[in-house]
C-alpha cells in the first residue's frame, strides 16, 4: 500500500472544498500528500516537487527535502498572513479569487474518510474540545461493538442465525467458503437470547483491494484545484456586483453552518477505478480508513452474494440462505449509538450516526438543508438520491403552495363582493324543486347561501390561472430535477458507473433451469424464459390487474348507492341540524366510508400485486421491483382517485329533470348538485382523503416501528433482566433488535410521495390548498424518514443508483394526466364557463366585453329553469326552479334544451381544446429550453476528463523514471 513518509512530502495548503465528494484523506495535517507535478499548469507560480515512492534514493530525498523546506516556509507565511487578515485559513483561501468554490445544498459538507470527519484538524476552529484518533478508535469503540475481540479488526457485516436451526451443513460450508474468499469471521453468542448466535465479518486489506478492483470502485488519487482566473476575467460587472451584494446579505438560515458539521472542510480529489497494479497512484495514508465503512460493507455484501453453500450452479448467495432459514438476518452494523451524554457542540460527534441524528434526523433541523453527502456516505447513493429527490420536491412545493394560498385568499377577500353568491343569498323568494323523492320539503334558494360562499373560495377567476401554473410547475420540477440529478451523479462519482450485471432471482433459476441460453453480456449460459411462457404469464397478470381495478370501481359504485340511500334518510332525520344540512351529512359520511374502503383495499392489493409479480417470474431483482412498483401505483392510484373522478365528472350529470328523473334500479333517484355547483363536494372529498391518508401514513411509518421496537425491548428485558443491569449490549445486538428495512426498500416511500404528487397536480383546480398541505406533510416526512432510517431501522445495505428508476416515468405520466383533468374540471365541474358565456352573450354587458362583477347581474336567474309543481302530484302548486338550461312549461317545446345550453356546451369543449394545446405547448417549450445537464457542469466534466488522462500519463511517466533510476539505467528528463 506504499505509504509516503513525512520526509518525502511537502505540506499542501488546505483548500476550501469544491463540488466533488470522494473521500480524499491525503490533505490532513498528520498525513500531508505529495504535490503533483501535473498541477504546475494549474498553478503556474509554485514550486512543484515530484511525488516519490518508498524506494527512492537518499540523494533524491535530500534534494526534495531542501525544496520541501522552501515551499513549506512559503506555505507557513501564507497561512500566517491569511490568519491575521481573516482569522481563519479556510475562509481566507475561500476568498481568494484563484480558488473556485461553489456552495450548494451539499457543497459545504463534502464526504471525507470515515474517521477523519470526526477528528478535529489543527487548522479548524478551536471551539470544540479536541477529539483524537485514539479516543475514537480506542477501547470505547471496541467495547461498543464495532470491532472484533482484539479491538483492531473492524466489523464490516453481521450474520445472525439460531443454534436450533437444522441447516448446519449449509452454514458451515458457506462460512468455510467465505474464509477461502479472504474474509475473517468471529462468532459470538447473544447476551439476551441463548439461541441466537452472531457471526461478525471483517474484510482484510488484501481482500478489499481485490474486490474493489473487480467491482471498479472509484478511489481518490490526486488533489483537485480549479484555477479560475479566466473565470473572474470573463465575469461581467453585473455578476461581480451581484456577488458583492450577496456577501453583504445575511447568511441563509437554511444552510448548515460549518460548526454544525464539525471539520467537514474537505479537499477535492480526482478519482479513478481502483487498480492494484497502479496502487502507487492512490493517496493511501491509512489502510483502515482508505475504504469508507459503506464501501467496505458493499464489498462484503458482494462476496456474500457470490459465495456457494452447496455444490450446484444456483446454490450460492446470502439471499437464498436467508430465504431457506439458514440465517435469520444479514446487515452492516450501525456505527455506534445515535445519542451521546455530551452535547455535540462541545464534545463533537461520537460517530457518523450520532452526527446524522443531531444534524439531520432531529425535529429541530426541520428548516435546514439536508447533509446529502453525509447521508450518501452512511446509507449509500440509492437512499441519498431518494432524500435528494424528496428535498428537491419539497423545495419546489414552496412556490406552488404560496400561489395556491394567494388564489385561496383572493377567493376569501372577494367572497362578499361576488355577484353570484350575493344573488343566491338574497333570493328569499325563489323556491327550489325538492331534491329527493319522499321526505324533502321545498327549500328557498337563499338557504344554500353558505355553500355558495364556500364554493367561491375554490371556484373563482384565479383557479384557471392556478391550473395553468401548476401544469407548468410540474414540467419545471421534473426538468430541474434532471439537472440536479446530473450534478449529484457527478459529485458522487456515478457518471461512469454502470450497474453491474445483476444476478438472477433464485425463483427464476429454479423455474427455468432446464432451458439455457448464453447471456449476451457475460457470455455464460444461464436459465432462459421462452417467449410463449412469458406472454401467457403477462396476460394472466394484466387480466389480474384489470380485475382488481374493476373491484375498485365496484367499491366506488357501492359508495354511490350508499349516498343515494342515505340522502333520503338524512332528509327526514329527527335532528334539525342534520335535516337542514342533509347534503353535507351525506357527503361527509360518504367520504369517510370511502376512505375506510380505500385503506382496507390497499392491504388486499399489496398481496395481489405480490402474487401477480411472482407469477410473472421476473428475471432479476430490479425487474421484479419495477413490475411490483407499477402494479402498486396503478392499484393505489385508481383506488384513491376513482371516487374523486366520479364526483368531478359524473355526479349530477345524469340526474334528469323534475318530473322525469333517472333512477338507479328504478328505485333510488340519482344525486344532484347544489344550486351553487358540485365543486364543494369535490373539495370535501379531496381534503378529507388527503389529510386522513397523510395522518395514517405517518402513523404507519413511525408509530408502528416505534411500537415494535418498544415491544422487542420489553421482551428482551424480561428474558435477561439480571444481565441487562450488569452489562450494556454490544452494537450488533442493539441492531438485531431494530426493525429491518421493509422488504421492498424505498418503494413504499416513493409510492407515497408519487401519489401525493398526483393529488397536488391532478385536481389542483378544485383544491388550490393541495400544494400547501403537501408541503407541510413533506417537511414532517423528511424528518420522519430520517428519524426512522437513523434510529428505528437496521442499517440498510449501501446500494448504488444513478436515478430514481421507474418513478420518473410515472411522474411524467401524472404531469400529462394533470393537464387533461384540470381542463375538464374547469370546463365541466366548475361554473367558470357558464358564467363566462353569460357575461359575454346574455348579461347586461353583452357585446361590450367582460369588465367586472356587474356583468354577471341576473346570472343565477338565467342558470335556473322553471318547473310546474302540479306535475309532481305531491299536492304542491305554483312553480319551482332547478339547475339546467331548459324551456319553461308554458313554451311551445316545454323542458327542451335552450340555445344557451348549446352555447355553454360548445364553449366548454372549445375551452378544453384551447387549454390543453396551450399548456402542452408551454410545457414542451420549457422542457426544450432547459438542458438536462448544466453547461458549467458539462465544461467541468470535459476538462476533468482531459486532466485525468494527462495526470495518469504523467504519473505513469514518473513511476517509470523512478523505476529506471532505481535500476541504474540512463535517465532522460523528457522521456523514460
Amino acid at each position: 500500500g506504499m505509504n509516503t513518509s513525512k520526509s518525502e512530502t511537502v505540506k499542501e495548503h488546505p483548500l476550501k472544498p469544491s463540488r466533488r465528494s470522494m473521500p480524499c484523506l491525503a490533505q490532513s495535517q498528520t498525513h500531508p500528500q505529495s504535490l503533483s507535478k501535473h498541477s504546475s499548469f494549474l498553478q503556474p507560480n509554485r514550486v512543484q516537487p515530484q511525488p516519490l515512492s518508498a524506494g527512492t534514493s537518499t540523494a533524491t530525498v535530500d534534494v526534495v527535502s531542501e525544496r520541501a523546506k522552501v515551499v513549506e516556509t512559503l506555505e507557513n507565511n501564507l497561512l500566517k498572513l491569511s490568519n491575521t487578515e481573516y482569522g481563519d485559513p479556510f475562509l481566507a483561501v475561500g476568498k481568494d479569487k484563484d480558488t473556485y468554490t461553489d456552495d450548494s445544498e451539499h457543497g459545504n459538507y463534502d464526504a471525507r474518510a470515515d474517521q477523519s470527519l470526526l477528528i478535529q484538524n489543527k487548522l479548524t476552529r478551536q471551539k470544540t474540545a479536541p477529539r483524537t484518533k485514539s479516543s475514537l478508535k480506542g477501547d470505547a469503540m471496541a467495547s461498543s461493538g464495532l470491532f472484533f475481540k482484539d479491538g483492531k479488526k473492524r466489523i464490516d457485516y453481521i450474520l445472525v442465525y439460531k443454534k436450533s436451526s437444522p441447516q448446519v451443513e449449509k452454514r458451515s460450508t458457506f462460512e468455510k467458503n467465505l474464509r477461502a474468499e479472504g474474509l475473517m469471521l468471529e462468532r459470538e453468542p447473544a447476551v439476551t437470547n441463548s439461541d441466537i448466535m452472531f457471526v461478525k465479518i471483517h474484510c482484510p486489506w488484501e481482500t478489499l483491494c481485490k474486490y474493489a478492483e473487480r467491482m471498479n470502485i472509484r478511489m481518490p488519487f490526486r488533489k483537485k484545484c480549479y484555477y479560475t482566473d479566466w473565470r473572474s476575467k470573463t465575469m461581467g460587472s453585473l455578476q461581480r456586483n451581484l456577488r458583492e451584494l450577496k456577501s453583504w446579505l445575511p447568511r441563509n438560515p437554511m444552510k448548515l453552518d460549518k460548526e454544525a458539521l464539525p471539520d467537514l472542510e474537505e479537499t477535492d480529489c480526482y478519482t479513478a477505478p481502483f487498480s492494484r497494479a497502479r496502487i502507487h497512484h492512490f493517496t493511501i495514508n491509512n489502510k483502515d480508513s482508505f475504504f469508507s465503512n459503506s464501501t467496505r460493507s458493499r464489498i462484503v455484501h458482494h462476496v456474500l452474494q457470490r459465495t456457494k453453500y452447496e455444490d450446484g450452479k444456483s446454490k450460492m448467495g446470502i439471499n437464498r440462505l436467508l430465504n431457506n432459514g439458514t440465517y435469520e438476518a444479514a446487515f452492516p452494523p450501525h456505527e455506534g449509538s445515535h445519542k451521546s451524554r455530551h452535547p455535540i457542540k462541545t464534545h463533537g460527534a461520537q460517530n457518523h450516526r450520532h452526527l446524522l441524528y443531531e444534524r439531520w434526523a432531529r425535529w429541530g433541523m426541520w428548516y435546514k438543508y439536508q447533509p446529502l453527502d453525509l447521508i450518501r456516505r452512511y446509507f449509500g447513493e440509492k437512499i441519498g438520491l431518494y432524500f435528494a429527490w424528496l428535498g428537491w420536491y419539497t423545495g419546489m412545493l414552496i412556490p406552488a403552495a404560496l400561489v395556491g394560498l394567494f388564489v385561496f385568499l383572493y377567493g376569501l377577500f372577494t367572497m362578499d363582493s361576488s355577484q353570484v353568491s350575493k344573488e343566491i343569498c338574497e333570493a328569499n323568494e325563489t323556491i327550489m324543486c325538492p331534491m329527493c323523492e319522499r321526505n324533502c320539503t321545498l327549500q328557498k334558494l337563499n338557504e344554500s347561501c353558505i355553500y355558495a360562499k364556500v364554493t367561491h373560495l375554490f371556484d373563482n377567476g384565479g383557479t384557471v390561472f392556478f391550473a395553468i401554473f401548476m401544469a407548468i410547475w410540474a414540467t419545471v420540477f421534473l426538468e430541474f430535477w434532471k439537472r440536479r440529478r446530473a450534478v449529484l451523479t457527478y459529485d458522487w462519482d456515478l457518471i461512469d458507473w454502470e450497474d453491474e450485471e445483476e444476478e438472477l432471482r433464485p425463483q427464476f433459476e429454479a423455474k427455468y433451469s432446464q432451458v439455457e441460453r448464453v447471456n449476451p453480456i457475460t457470455g455464460k449460459p444461464e436459465p432462459f424464459q421462452p417467449f410463449p411462457d412469458k406472454l401467457s404469464r403477462l396476460m394472466v397478470s394484466v387480466s389480474g390487474i384489470f380485475f382488481m381495478i374493476s373491484l375498485v370501481l365496484t367499491a366506488v359504485f357501492a359508495v354511490v348507492v350508499y349516498r343515494l340511500v342515505a340522502m333520503e334518510q338524512f332528509a327526514s332525520f329527527k335532528w334539525y341540524f342534520i335535516k337542514k344540512y342533509w347534503q353535507f351529512a351525506t357527503s361527509g359520511t360518504g367520504v369517510c366510508i370511502n376512505f375506510m374502503i380505500i385503506m382496507s383495499l390497499n392491504v388486499v392489493y399489496e398481496k395481489v400485486a405480490y402474487l401477480l409479480t411472482d407469477l410473472e417470474h421476473p428475471r432479476t431483482e430490479s425487474e421484479w421491483e419495477n413490475s411490483f412498483a407499477l402494479k402498486m401505483f396503478l392499484f393505489q392510484f385508481v383506488n384513491l382517485n376513482s371516487s374523486i373522478f366520479y364526483i368531478a365528472f359524473f355526479l349530477g350529470r345524469f340526474a334528469g329533470r323534475p318530473g322525469k328523473y333517472n333512477k338507479l334500479f328504478n328505485r333510488w333517484r340519482l344525486e344532484e348538485c347544489h344550486p351553487s355547483g358540485c365543486l364543494i363536494d369535490l373539495c370535501l372529498q379531496m381534503g378529507v382523503i388527503m389529510v386522513l391518508k397523510q395522518m395514517w401514513n405517518n402513523f404507519m411509518e413511525l408509530g408502528y416501528p416505534l411500537l415494535q421496537n418498544w415491544w422487542s425491548r420489553r421482551k428482551m428485558k424480561r428474558r435477561g433482566q439480571s444481565m441487562e443491569n450488569k452489562i450494556s449490549l454490544p452494537q450488533w445486538e442493539k441492531d438485531w433488535n431494530l426493525q429491518p428495512m421493509n422488504l421492498h426498500g424505498l418503494m413504499d416511500e416513493y409510492l407515497e410521495m408519487v401519489l401525493q404528487f398526483g393529488f397536488t397536480t391532478i385536481f389542483v383546480a378544485a383544491f388550490p390548498l393541495a400544494p400547501l398541505l403537501a408541503l407541510l406533510n413533506n417537511i414532517i416526512e423528511i424528518r420522519l424518514d430520517a428519524y426512522k432510517f437513523v434510529t428505528q431501522w437496521r442499517r440498510p445495505m449501501p446500494a448504488r443508483a444513478t436515478d430514481i428508476g421507474i418513478w420518473y416515468g410515472i411522474l411524467e405520466g401524472i404531469g400529462v394526466l394533470a393537464v387533461i383533468t384540470n381542463a375538464f374540471v374547469i370546463a365541466i365541474t366548475s361554473d367558470y364557463i357558464p358564467r363566462f358565456v353569460y357575461a359575454y352573450k346574455y348579461g347586461p354587458c353583452t357585446d361590450q366585453g367582460y369588465r367586472q362583477e356587474k356583468c354577471l347581474k341576473g346570472y343565477v336567474n338565467s342558470s335556473l329553469s322553471v318547473f310546474d309543481l302540479s306535475e309532481l302530484g305531491m299536492g304542491y302548486s305554483g312553480y319551482c326552479r332547478y339547475r339546467d338550461y331548459r324551456a319553461p312549461p308554458w313554451s311551445s317545446t316545454p323542458y327542451e334544451f335552450t340555445l344557451q345550453f348549446w352555447h355553454v356546451l360548445a364553449a366548454r369543449l372549445a375551452f378544453i381544446i384551447v387549454f390543453e394545446h396551450l399548456v402542452f405547448g408551454i410545457k414542451s417549450f420549457i422542457a426544450y429550453l432547459i438542458p438536462d445537464v448544466p453547461k458549467d457542469l458539462c465544461d467541468r466534466m470535459r476538462r476533468e476528463k482531459y486532466l485525468v488522462q494527462e495526470m495518469m500519463y504523467e504519473a505513469e511517466l514518473e513511476h517509470l523514471q523512478r523505476e529506471r533510476k532505481k535500476n541504474g539505467k540512463q535517465y532522460h528528463h523528457e522521456w523514460p
